[in-house]
């Protein structure tokens, strides 16, 4: 009984809660990649949120997608074809057109080689073509402009050595010393070249680094390997694909331990290979000349986003279809670890720790 000065109150019995049923929650669904020809549903995530980093499953990959890997073996192969080329009309004691042109054609292949190599591993081959011609130019004339520099730096260190110790040989480690500081012009060119080719100032920064260390270790070990071969022609081949690789395993180097940000394919046809992000906007997709070439993947776009660096924030602008951390997403801020999803390819984003 309700009384009349008493509130209405709810009262549930034994028998009400027997026969109650509760209902099912709604399932939740995982997000799904759109369909090609499918309305694109996309959510826009910004960087202001907490984040929650997505740790990919990486695979190790290709050896040859290394980058000093590739960049030592177009090192060596510029290098080995400027000897064979010339050696034929190379002369001991020079006036020949073989011992001219020898060195700025070194310089000219290794440059061709360390342009359009990261370009034919990614199966690029018309970006590789380009390169290649843009780097036989600038190498030609940079490599003559070069090699005076070498012969200069050359003429005077023998001259002081020649005041200080009177007669020099080959076995006389000053002579090595030299010849590598000499011949770290020849480094300077070649890592010149590949940052040119590249568009990039940084990568310019870092190629000349790596190829002046490179270049000056080729220098330094050309006397002693000239001293172990009996000298002549042997010497000369072996010398210098030594200085080739050095020179393409060393601005490889250099460039992996100074990156700040880079992508890493951890899953596709590219696994293992690292993207360093040195330009304002990188472009992803499938045209050839795309910065990051994805190739064999239907559902990919001519240009299918972009990677813009903003300040100390990268942000990935999608066209397509384009997932961050399995969520579709049109525009975001990247954060270390964010696993990147683009058809068939997965990228995980990498910076280094900034205080």
């Amino acid at each position: 009984m309700i009384m009349p000065d008493e509130p209405e109150k709810i009262r549930i019995t034994l028998d009400d809660l027997e026969h109650s049923v509760a209902d099912s929650p709604a399932p939740v669904s995982a997000p799904q990649p759109a369909l090609s020809g499918a309305p694109r549903q996309w959510g826009t995530i910004t960087g202001s949120g907490p984040a929650t980093p997505t740790t990919a499953a990486t695979k190790a990959g290709s050896f040859f997608l290394k980058g000093w890997v590739y960049l030592s073996l177009a090192g060596i192969v510029g290098a080995f074809l400027a000897w064979a080329l010339c050696e034929p009309w190379f002369d001991e004691h020079g006036g020949r057109w073989g011992n001219l042109l020898i060195f700025p054609l070194l310089i000219t292949f290794m440059s061709m080689g360390f342009a359009a190599a990261e370009s034919i591993v990614e199966r690029s081959m018309q970006k590789a073509v380009i390169r290649g011609l843009l780097a036989l130019g600038l190498g030609l004339v940079l490599g003559f402009i070069f090699y005076f520099i070498a012969n200069v730096i050359y003429s005077i260190g023998i001259g002081l050595l020649i005041q200080k110790v009177g007669k020099i040989s080959p076995g006389n480690p000053a002579l090595w010393f030299v010849r590598a500081i000499a011949w770290i012009a020849f480094g300077i060119c070649g890592g010149l070249v590949y940052g040119i080719v590249g568009k990039s100032g940084k990568k310019c920064a870092y190629g000349i680094l790596g190829g002046m260390l490179g270049a000056g270790v080729g220098g330094l070990i050309f006397d002693p390997v000239s001293l172990l071969t009996g000298g002549a022609e042997a010497s000369r081949a072996i010398g210098m694909t030594i200085f080739g690789a050095s020179t393409g395993l060393a601005i490889g180097l250099v460039e992996s331990a100074l990156k700040d940000r880079w992508l890493y394919v951890s899953g596709g046809p590219l696994a293992g290979k690292q993207f360093i992000l040195y330009k304002a906007a990188t472009q992803i997709g499938s045209l050839q000349t795309s910065d990051i070439y994805l190739f064999k993947d239907t559902t990919i776009q001519p240009l299918h986003a972009s990677i813009e660096l903003r300040g100390i924030h990268a942000v990935i602008i999608a066209i397509g279809p384009t997932f961050v951390g399995g969520q579709p997403v049109s525009q975001q801020a990247l954060r270390s670890g964010d696993l990147i999803q683009i058809g068939r390819y997965s990228f995980q984003y990498q910076e280094k720790h900034r205080a």
